[in-house]
């Protein structure tokens, strides 16, 4: 049993030997799984807010909370990006259908910023509670070559900092 979408359908494959009524509670079935993981894969901004909230709790001992998180398709070389002084975040809808931790790292790197807001060993001590920082990374380095996207400023920084 698999489901999949092919462009704004959803295309649900079952045995043929399920009744009709087992069908249609597999397909119920399938369908919810199907819309939870997208849901978790494309989340709304407040869902973004209370992520972040999480996430400063677990990695970063609690010590910010964001004023507002959003997503934003302006940002064309950013993944994301915040404003210190009133405690807000953006990422880049870019990033929606990323995997889950490939959104977290960037929360996590913004509200490291909300600490400290160069990109010195402080700052990335804090990104560093992240478990999946450096493998988050590494991905966004490669869909960044992939579609022959500049890397960002940033991301030099880090070379040069871990030098």
């Amino acid at each position: 049993m698999s489901a999949y979408r092919d462009g704004d359908k959803v295309v649900v494959m079952l045995p043929s030997r399920l009744s009709k009524a087992e069908e249609e509670q597999w397909i119920a079935t399938i369908l919810e799984r199907l819309a939870e993981k997208e849901r978790r894969r494309r989340p709304t901004d407040a869902d973004l807010q209370a992520r972040a909230r999480e996430l400063s709790r677990r990695y970063l001992g609690g010590r910010v909370e964001p004023v507002s998180v959003r997503w934003v398709g302006n940002q064309r070389s950013r993944w994301g990006s915040c404003t210190p002084d009133d405690g807000t975040i953006r990422l880049s809808t870019r990033l929606r259908g990323m995997p889950t931790w490939v959104v977290d790292y960037v929360l996590v790197h913004e509200l490291a910023h909300l600490i400290v807001p160069g990109h010195g060993p402080g700052f990335w001590e804090l990104v560093s509670n992240y478990p999946k920082a450096e493998r988050a990374r590494g991905y966004l380095e490669g869909v960044a070559a992939a579609a022959h996207l500049p890397l960002e400023a940033e991301d030099e920084e880090l070379r040069e900092a871990a030098g």
